[in-house]
Formats: C-alpha cells, structure tokens, sequence
C-alpha cells in the first residue's frame, strides 16, 4: 500500500479588497436622516421669522447657533453610527456615573433664572439632565440586559425603575421637572421592551399615579409643598384655563390664541403678533410649535408633525431590527424620549398637557438638546448598520 505524502496546499483566503472597509457607509437609514434633517431646517426657517429683532443688530443669532449645533451634532452621528454600539454596554456603571455625577455638579454652578441646570462652557451652556437622558437610556439599557433572566422577578423590576428614579428626583430640584418625567418614561419603556409582565407594569403605573396625587393634593392639604407653587401651578393649570388669565394660565392662552390665528396657511411672518409683539413666551424654545401654528398654520404644523412621525417610525422601525436586546432597549428607551417630548410639548402648547418646559426635540433652539438628539439618532443608525451587517453575514437581507 503507498501512502501519499502529496502536501495539500494551504488556502489562504483572498485579501479583502480595499474599499470594502467603507461598504457599511452607505449602510444607514436615509429616511431617519431625512425626518431629521428636515426638522433642523423646519428649526431654522422658524427661529429666523421669531427671533430676527430679538438681539438688536444681529438678526440672525440664533439662526446661526442654531445652525451650528445642528452641524456638530450631525458630525456626531456619523461618527457614531460608524461604531458597535453594543461597546457601551461595558461601559454603564461609567455612564450611569457620570449622568448622576452631572446632575448634580449644576448645584454648585452659578444659578441661571433661578434655575440651576447648566455648565458654562466657552462654546455652550451644556445642560447637564439632557446628557442625562442619552447616558440614562444606555446604561439603563445595560443593567436590565445584565438581569434579563430574571425580568419576572419584581427585584428585578424594582430596581431598574428605581436606577431611572434616582436621577429624576436629582434633575426635579434644579429645577427641572419636564426632564424628571423623561427620564420615568425611559424606565417604564425599558421595562417595556424587556419584557416585563403587564401585572408588574400596570402595578408600577398604578403607584406612580397615586404618588403623582400625594404630591398634587393630598400633601398640600396637609401642609407639606413637596413642589414649589408655580410647578404645581404649571401642572394644574391647564385644567383650567380660564381660572387665572393674567398670570397662571397665561402662556396657555397666548400659546392658543396664537396657534388659533394661524388657521390653514398661517399669518405669515410679518402678521404673527403674538411672537412678534411678544405675547407668546419662550417662542423660540418652549413655545415654538405655537410660533409654527401662528405663522405657517395648519400646513406648517401638518409638516412639522410629519416629519416627527416619519423619525419615530424609523425608530421603531429600528427598533424591531436590532440584532441583540441591548439595541432594542436603546432604541425603545430613544423612541420613549422622542415620543414623550413630542407629545407634551405639542400637547401643552394646545392647552390638553401641562407645561413642564419640556423642548420639543431639533425644533427648540438649545445646543444640549440638538446634540442629545443627534447622538440618539447616531445610536439608532449604529443599531441599523449593526443589523444589516448581521443580516448579511448570515446570508439574508433586511429590506
């Protein structure tokens, strides 16, 4: 018998060809990055027609700063989407530490309004609950991955809802209650997407509904403000619009009257009294929506609505892609954060939602707030390339 002592080649496989480094760049959702970019433009139109006699002799300040968050924090993304956004889950005892860590550094800053919610820096006013809202969803998004084999447990529940707590009751004294009840609507849908069961969610919805009342009614009766009056006054009041014209319900009404005078095609930018006389507060932040309703009207608002809906559809979109439950809890702690502000911004600004300052997201004028969004959206894309690449390294496509 003879044995062959022929050597088998050895294969080396072929080099991968230079440019398919750069095949995942084309891999991103264009129609998240359309919704977006058409809201900062929606932004910026708005802010020229509401703001141009607000800083005398420069017409186009917050246009332009406007113009520049908007930039950085699209270079942000990109970069981000261009990373494994699966590396963060390694870092969230590090992310959860520098959002409570933030949070509480405002106190020692100097106080702004009588708020104290900001960093001064050279270039921003960097408002430390707003990173917290990004750091918040992924760490949070970490923990209950680390746990997911006990999510039936109530521990388990118990203490995430508690790890969005902690940071909310430090944010609500700055004081800043609209971003307080962000971050309780990040660890609700956390939970959410997880999986927890209903019983325990309807349960933890329940106890937060009647804390809500203890804080409302029945602590004030009994002598103890746990909130200071105008946030209570801002959270009832638009129950009653009429109650206080001149000076608790003020901002609803003028928010009403001017989105009412819009009517179909708006008053124009000229013809916009209550911003351009104004009436309406915080226009370029708080309010803006209703700047939209009183110079471009329902079409203007239709629009602006639109693109909302095509951004959070996308992120669910998204959401139901991710290739582990780290991204999907990222994404559903994102679309909980866009959905919330949404809602209640516009809600308040129609009078059926109480107004908590809460900005309405790549529409209000804020570089924390324009960044925060951008790096979600970063984070939403780095989910989507992540899955398609996946995808197709097991040889089928997501369409």
């Amino acid at each position: 018998m003879s044995v062959s002592t022929a050597v088998q080649p050895i294969r080396v496989p072929a080099e991968e060809p230079a440019g398919t480094a750069m095949r995942a760049w084309p891999l991103f959702d264009p129609l998240l990055i359309l919704a977006a970019l058409g809201l900062v433009a929606c932004s910026l139109v708005t802010l020229h027609g509401a703001t141009r006699t607000a800083v005398p002799g420069s017409p186009l300040y917050y246009v332009e700063r406007q113009a520049i968050y908007a930039g950085i924090g699209l270079l942000v993304a990109i970069v981000l989407w261009r990373v494994d956004y699966s590396r963060l889950r390694g870092y969230r005892l590090g992310l959860y530490g520098a959002m409570i860590a933030l949070n509480i550094a405002v106190f020692g800053m100097p106080a702004i309004r009588g708020s104290h919610r900001w960093i001064p820096l050279p270039f921003l006013q960097l408002q430390s609950s707003e990173f917290g809202k990004i750091l918040l969803i992924a760490s949070l998004g970490a923990f209950a991955v680390d746990r997911s084999r006990r999510l039936h447990e109530w521990r388990t529940t118990a203490r995430l809802m508690l790890l969005a707590l902690v940071p909310a009751l430090i944010v609500i004294p700055q004081p800043d209650l609209g971003t307080g009840m962000v971050y309780v609507s990040v660890g609700f849908a956390t939970l959410f997407f997880a999986g927890t069961s209903w019983k325990q969610l309807i349960t933890l919805f329940a106890m937060f509904a009647a804390s809500v009342a203890l804080v409302l009614a029945v602590a004030p009766a009994m002598g103890v403000h746990v909130l200071k009056p105008y946030q209570v006054q801002r959270l009832t009041g638009f129950l009653h619009p009429s109650r206080d014209p001149q000076s608790q319900t003020y901002n609803i009404l003028q928010s009403e009257i001017a989105i009412g005078s819009g009517q179909k095609t708006g008053r124009g930018v000229a013809r916009a009294s209550q911003t351009n006389l104004h009436f309406l507060p915080e226009n370029q932040t708080d309010f803006i929506f209703a700047v939209v309703g009183e110079t471009y009207g329902f079409a203007g608002a239709a629009l602006v609505l639109s693109l909302y809906a095509l951004l959070i559809w996308r992120t669910l979109r998204i959401l139901t892609m991710a290739k582990n439950l780290y991204g999907t809890l990222i994404a559903g702690g994102v679309v909980a954060m866009l959905m919330f502000q949404v809602f209640v911004n516009t809600g308040m600004t129609i009078g059926i939602m109480p107004i908590t300052g809460v900005p309405l997201p790549l529409m209000s004028y804020g570089g924390s707030s324009v960044l925060v969004t951008f790096i979600a959206i970063g984070l939403l894309q780095s989910i989507y390339v992540q899955a398609r690449t996946s995808a197709a390294a097991k040889g089928r496509m997501i369409k």
